[in-house]
C-alpha cells in the first residue's frame, strides 16, 4: 500500500509544480504593458491555475503525511527528510507569494516588472531539483 500512496504523492506533486512553473510565467506576461488588452484574461487564468495548484499542494501534503503515518514516524528521524521539510517550507512560502501577487494583479496593483517575474519564475525549479535529490538519493 505504501507504494500506491507514494505514487499518488508524486502525481499530485507534479500537478502542484506544473502550476508553480506556469503561474509565474503568466505573471511575466501580465506585467508587460503591451499585453494590457489581455489583462482581464490573465486574471481569470491566474485564478483558475492557482486553484488547481493549491489542490495539488493539499493532496501532495495529504499523501506525504499518509506516508509518514505508514512509516510509523521513521521518516521523521531521517536527516534527508529534515532537509526536504525545510525546502517544503520555502515552497509553501513561494506558493503563498504567488497567491499574494495574484491578489495584487486582481486589483491592478502589480509591484514588479516582467524581468523580476522572470527571475521569480526560476525559484520552484531550484527547489524541485533539491527536493527530488533529497527524497530519491537520500544523501545523508
Amino acid at each position: 500500500m505504501y507504494e500506491w500512496i507514494r505514487a499518488f504523492h508524486i502525481i499530485f506533486m507534479v500537478t502542484w509544480f506544473a502550476g508553480l512553473f506556469y503561474l509565474p510565467r503568466l505573471y511575466v506576461y501580465h506585467a508587460m504593458p503591451e499585453n494590457k488588452p489581455s489583462f482581464e484574461l490573465f486574471k481569470i487564468m491566474e485564478r483558475r491555475l492557482l486553484a488547481i495548484m493549491t489542490i495539488g499542494a493539499v493532496l501532495t501534503a495529504m499523501f506525504g503525511l499518509w506516508m509518514i503515518i505508514l512509516s510509523e514516524g521513521v521518516i521523521l528521524q531521517m536527516s534527508w527528510f529534515h532537509a526536504k521539510a525545510l525546502l517544503l517550507v520555502f515552497l509553501i512560502a513561494y506558493h503563498l507569494m504567488c497567491w499574494q501577487i495574484m491578489q495584487d494583479f486582481r486589483v491592478d496593483k502589480n509591484k514588479h516588472n516582467h524581468k523580476w517575474y522572470r527571475y521569480f519564475n526560476e525559484i520552484p525549479g531550484v527547489l524541485l531539483i533539491l527536493i527530488v535529490i533529497f527524497a530519491a538519493v537520500k544523501p545523508f
